[in-house]
Parts: C-alpha cells; structure tokens; sequence
C-alpha cells in the first residue's frame, strides 16, 4: 500500500512540474519566434487536433455518441487546460443553451429573429470587452464565439425551416432544415467540434448530423466501382490522410512566412517616424505588404483548422463527377490564390472568408427578403449591418467597410462600361489588348485593397487616418474621381460607343451584372440601392393615393430624409 500511497501524494507535484515545464517550453517558443504565449498555444492546439481528429475517425462509426463525447472532452481540455477560459466556457454554455431553448420552445415566424438578437447581442458584449481589454495578442472566447453565433443563427433558421412545408422552402432549405431537434449530445457535439472550435470554419448541423450518422459517405447508386473512395477496415469514412497533410503543410508554410514578413512589415513600421522617410510608391508598397503580412496569418490559420477537418472526415463533398476523385473542399474558408491574383473586388472578397460569405447570404441577405421578390437595398442594408457588427466595434472595421462598399461601385463600373471595349462584340473572347486591362486592373485591385483594409490591421480610428494621410489618401482619391467619371456624361458617350459595339448582347450581360448577394455583407451597388429606396417611396405614395389619401411625391429634402430614413444612413 505504502508505494500507492506515495504515488497519490506525489501526483500534485507531478502535475505541477509538467505544467510549468510546458509553459516553460511555451515560454521559449515565444521568444524564438517573437509571438505570444497565447498564439503559440493556439497554433499548438490547431497541430494537435490532427492526431486527435485522427483518434476521432477511429471511433466506431456505429458508436456516435463516443464521438460526441470526446469531441467535447477535448474541446474541453482547450478551453480549460491550454488557456484557462473557465469564463469562455460560461459564455459558450450561455449562447447555446439559449439558442436551443429559443430554438425548442418558441414556435413563432420570428423564432430566428430572436434567436439572432440574442446570439448577437450577446457576442457584442465580449467584443466590448475585448475591445477594452486592447490585448490583442490574447486568445479570449470571443474568436470561438463568433464562430459560434454563425452555427446557431443557421441552427435557428435550419430549425424554422423543419416546421414549414416543403412547398414553401427553397431548394438549399430543405437540404439545410431540421425536422426534428438534435438530442443534447448530438447538439454539444456541434457546438464544441473542436478541430474548428476556435478559428471555424462555421458550417451547418445537418453537415455535422449527417457526419457524425456517416450518411454523408453514401456512394450514390451506379457509381464507377473505380471511383468508390478507399476506406479502411469497416469505416465509412474515406481516407483522408493525404488531403489533410496538403493543408498542414501548407498551413505551417503560411505561418512560418508569416512569422517572417511580420517582423519587416507591421503595425509600428507605417505608424512610426521611419515611414516617412521613404518614398511615395516604397509606402505604398510597404502598405501592401503590411496587409500582405496580415493575410498570411489567417491563410496559416484557416488551413490548418480545414486539414484537421478533413483528416476527421468532415471535409468530405462527394465525388466531382467531371474528374472522378474525391473532393475535401466541403469546409473551404479561404483561396490564396484567388486573393493574390484577383483583377476585381468581387474576385477579392468572394475568395476571403468564404463560409462567412455564405452564412451572410443564406441566413441574412436571402430571409429579409420577401417571398417572390428579389433581394434589394433592405437586404443589402441589412447584411451589411449584420456584417459589420458581427465582426466588431474597431473604428477601422467600419472605416474599411464604408470604403469598400464605395470600391464595389467602382469596380462595377468598370466591368460593366470599359471592360467591354476589351472584348469580341459578342463578349466571349478576349482582344489583343486585354492583357493590359487585365494588369491594370490587377494593379488597381491590389493597391485600392491594400489601403482599405489597412484600418482593418489598424482597428484605431486616429491611427488609420494617419497612415491613410500619409499616403496622401490616394484609394480615397481614385474612388471619388471614378465615381465623378461616371456620374459625368462621359457615361452616357461610354454607353453610346458600347451599343454602337457590342449590340446585341450588352444588354443581356448589363443586366446580370448586379445578380449576386453582397460579398461579407458589402452592398454590391449602393448607388442602385439608393434608386431602390426611391421607387420604394414612389410605390408608398401611390399606394396611398389609391386608397383614397391625398399623399404626393415628396421633393428636394423632403425626398432626402424619407430615403435616408429607408436606408438607415446618410447619402
């Protein structure tokens, strides 16, 4: 008894030493590759989740309540054994609690909408405090958190969705709509997965129910045997190994050159006197690469988090029929390459933060829209107020949220009335001159991006302007004259020499260009928006007037006022 004995007392000891012999090991790390602690941790615990997502897929498939059980256990040893966020896990517990109970019991059309406001606003209250807190290099709950106000919302409307006929559903919401509610396991599950419990991706709980059930492995019937995924044993799950390997190893590259850039081009550089020192196009340049430097970080991040998804077997999208092969780009957030090499805002955006574009779409800019009608400036308005709040309550996100929404014009009206001169009549082919377009554009696109997201990297109002000024506000410059350009006559001569053209087809291709929701909640085309909420009055007064009131078209301030009031801001 005596060495059992002596073994349980010297436990605590034990305990002790390997904490802080791993904080030590943390420690170290930092100061090696000039990160903090908490970022290290977070790296850390993004590389573990390969070996324990590999765990995961070694549970039996026919035992998932074993896998919701240690999804949860290791989720758990994150919060409280790598960073010590008792607090987060009162917060999490909070929100999803109450999203299910919302959820449950409120059998209401408004259901989601309150479901929504809460989740929302209970999200708000970490950014502030995060926000005072100014320690950004901290790991808090709020990252989590704002991964899991996306799940739930969705979760609310998934729910909402089950209750209505089919008939009265859109084809993505009956793939998407719960018919009855997940059991509290199954939910915590969701709710905690941990290969994306800090970073995302956000995805749906009929993604994870049909996971967790293996049904989303079904071959479908007739399926070229050559082409049936190889498994292992009895599982279900397709291996997996190679694809997630691909994403670490590109993740790990992301991060080491992010490690590198940061140390030349960051925060104090372009806030401090040396900046000054350079010329024009060297600030210009160190400002693209600043941003740059910045997207590395969460190129690194959301890779690595996509493989260990992948290894689990969540990542899994089915076969492409035009090649054969297995696709894992189920859980896809981010396309490097896309970013790097886009010509257009569109191209830029739609390739950035993509399940939080398709969140905003399917859950905010495609609900306030009435049945039958198409989307216009309320749902425009509507994502991109979403969209702003859900990211936070830095200045800077709103300072690059306002420019951004006015670049979309810009390019717009680019694509829609220049980009045709570089093209056959018919507009499939591209002219010998295209080329040039193409790098002018690609130059454009690049340094007007690098400028607006810097109050992104910023966050301080004072400190965006003031690298803004020093560049002598050029993205701000090149917008304001794009936008007189084309509020000018030289539009309409535009527009003449295009019909003179390319007619007939233009009209075909003009009208398609504004299809689309807005990308991470920018309006694709204020300057439409604002003629919407005008119709929008016109139609109000003439409704009035038809039942027999004696209301007339508002003018000058008049009109200004009723259409801000639609708009909910200033024009």
């Amino acid at each position: 008894m005596l060495p059992y004995i002596n073994i349980r007392e010297h436990r605590p000891e034990l305990s002790i030493l390997v904490l802080s012999s791993l904080l030590q090991a943390f420690e170290y790390g930092a100061d090696v590759t000039g990160t903090s602690i908490d970022e290290l941790k977070l790296i850390s615990s993004f590389l573990l989740s390969y070996p324990l997502a590999g765990v995961l897929k070694r549970i039996p498939d026919s035992k998932p309540y074993q896998k919701n059980l240690f999804i949860i256990a290791v989720s758990l040893f994150y919060l409280v054994g790598l960073f010590d966020l008792w607090s987060g896990i009162r917060t999490l517990l909070i929100s999803s609690v109450g999203a299910y109970v919302i959820a449950a019991y409120i059998e209401s059309p408004f259901m989601p909408w309150i479901g929504f406001v809460f989740l929302m606003g209970h999200m708000s209250v970490s950014h502030v405090y995060r926000q005072f807190a100014a320690s950004p290099e901290k790991v808090d709950i709020t990252g989590a958190q704002m991964v899991l106000v996306m799940k739930l919302t969705a979760f609310c409307w998934n729910v909402q969705d089950g209750r209505l006929p089919d008939k009265d559903l859109a084809d993505i919401q009956r793939e998407r709509a719960i018919r009855q509610l997940p059991s509290l396991l199954d939910y915590t599950g969701y709710v905690l997965f941990f290969p994306a419990l800090f970073a995302g991706p956000a995805f749906d709980y009929v993604d994870y129910r049909s996971w967790i059930e293996t049904s989303m492995f079904a071959v479908p019937p007739g399926t070229d045997p050559s082409q049936v995924p190889r498994t292992r044993k009895k599982r279900k799950i397709p291996r997996s190994g190679t694809p997630a390997a691909m994403k670490a190893i590109a993740g790990l590259a992301w991060i080491f050159l992010f490690l590198k850039f940061s140390a030349w081009y960051n925060v104090e550089l372009v806030l401090g006197n040396q900046y000054m020192q350079y010329s024009f196009l060297r600030r210009v340049w160190i400002l693209e690469m600043l941003g740059f430097s910045t997207r590395l970080k969460y190129y690194g991040v959301w890779s690595l988090t996509e493989g260990a998804c992948i290894l689990s077997g969540l990542g899994y999208k089915g076969i492409d029929p035009k090649t054969g092969r297995v696709q894992w780009n189920r859980l896809q957030n981010v396309n490097p390459w896309g970013i790097e090499s886009a010509q257009n805002s569109r191209a830029y955006l739609e390739n950035w933060n993509m399940n939080t574009n398709a969140w905003l779409r399917n859950y905010m800019y495609l609900r306030v829209t009435p049945k039958g009608k198409k989307p216009g400036f309320r749902a425009s308005l509507a994502t991109f107020v979403t969209s702003a709040f859900w990211h936070g309550f830095y200045p800077g996100y709103y300072l690059s949220f306002i420019l951004a929404a006015f670049v979309q014009t810009t390019a717009k009206n680019a694509r829609r009335y220049i980009r045709p001169f570089f093209l056959t009549p018919d507009g499939q082919r591209p002219t010998p001159a295209k080329r040039y377009y193409d790098l002018a554009t690609y130059l454009a696109t690049q340094s007007v991006f690098c400028f607006t997201t810097a109050p992104f990297v910023l966050l301080t109002f004072s400190g965006s302007l003031l690298v803004w000024a020093r560049v002598y506000f050029y993205a701000v410059l090149m917008v304001a004259a794009s936008i007189a350009f084309f509020a000018s006559p030289a539009k309409n001569w535009l527009v003449r020499e295009l019909d003179k053209r390319n007619r007939p087809a233009l009209a075909k291709r003009r009208s398609q260009e504004t299809l689309g929701s807005p990308l991470l909640g920018l309006p694709n085309d204020p300057g439409r928006d604002v003629d919407e909420a005008v119709r929008e009055v016109r139609e109000e007064v003439e409704a009035r007037r038809r039942r027999g009131g004696s209301a007339s078209m508002p003018k000058g301030e008049e009109l200004k006022e009723r259409v801000e009031a639609k708009l909910g801001r200033e024009i």
